[in-house]
């Protein structure tokens, strides 16, 4: 008989061999997902006996994960701030540093504004914005047609009302903005093949490359978007560690009161500021 017990530790065992850094952490979640049972009915009944379609969904899954495909897309969801996203390979996985930017530009967005939220990937920032601010618009552009579909699926799961749109850029966007957010490609090329293996190899590359030097989409943003925004309008960026000045500088040709906010790591994570009049 097998028990969820016995299929949990199968399950660290299988991990922990393939060197999964939070092995026993996803083995949990693992369980949960493919039985349904949360850890407070786990300790009071390890012995509860698992069904066969469980115990080969869990073992397929575990050996999955053992190949460093993110958790995440073998359950297809991640939890943004506080909202459960669809994910798949097609679209970054939603990451706790990219709610310091979401937080940030909830202080300064109120009813009666438009928001651009350029390279929107999972749609998470703008759908975000959109379900905890009410009576603002938005719009959300990416380049990839297939990240797109994916932040469609969850403009329909959580039942908000947004637009999307497939451009290169600005190419296709029309209208002006009151704020535009972006967490763009920020990692130079040279460093995206010494990424984590989950990373480098499931997450696109397109979204996580920035060029050689990892500035290229922070320039070209910076440039072209005050076209799009109206007067008084601001500018948010998500930002690697170490790129505060270099986007500072950037930003400063345009906009004034430009802000650098840390993470909970204590690390540079947002750059804002507003159109210079």
């Amino acid at each position: 008989m097998m028990t969820l017990q016995k299929l949990l530790k199968k399950g660290k065992e299988r991990l922990q061999s393939a060197q999964i850094a939070e092995w026993e952490l996803d083995a949990w979640y693992l369980l949960e997902y493919v039985t349904g049972c949360r850890r407070s009915m786990y300790f009071l009944h390890p012995d509860q006996e698992v069904t066969a379609s469980q115990v080969r969904q869990y073992e397929e899954l575990t050996e999955k994960r053992s190949l460093h495909i993110p958790l995440q897309h073998l359950t297809g969801t991640q939890e943004f701030m506080g909202l459960s996203f669809y994910v798949n390979e097609h679209v970054l996985i939603p990451r706790q540093d990219t709610e310091v930017l979401v937080e940030e530009a909830l202080r300064y967005i109120v009813p009666g504004m438009h928001i651009l939220d350029m390279c929107t990937g999972s749609g998470c920032i703008l759908l975000s914005i959109l379900r905890l601010r009410n009576g603002v618009t938005g719009v959300g552009a990416d380049l990839s047609e297939e990240a797109l579909l994916v932040a469609e699926k969850n403009r329909e799961n959580l039942d908000v009302q947004a637009a999307f749109l497939n451009t290169d850029l600005f190419s296709q966007v029309e209208g002006t903005y009151d704020c535009i957010l972006s967490n763009p490609p920020y990692i130079p090329s040279c460093v995206v093949d010494t990424l984590m293996e989950e990373v480098r190899d499931h997450e696109p590359r397109m979204a996580l490359d920035g060029s050689e030097d990892g500035l290229y989409y922070y320039r070209e943003i910076v440039e072209q978007s005050p076209k799009y925004l109206k007067p008084g309008g601001m500018l948010f960026f998500e930002i690697g560690y170490d790129q505060a000045e270099a986007v500072r500088s950037l930003m400063e040709s345009s906009f004034q009161d430009v802000h650098v906010v840390k993470d909970l790591a204590g690390l540079d994570r947002v750059v804002y500021g507003t159109l210079r009049t």
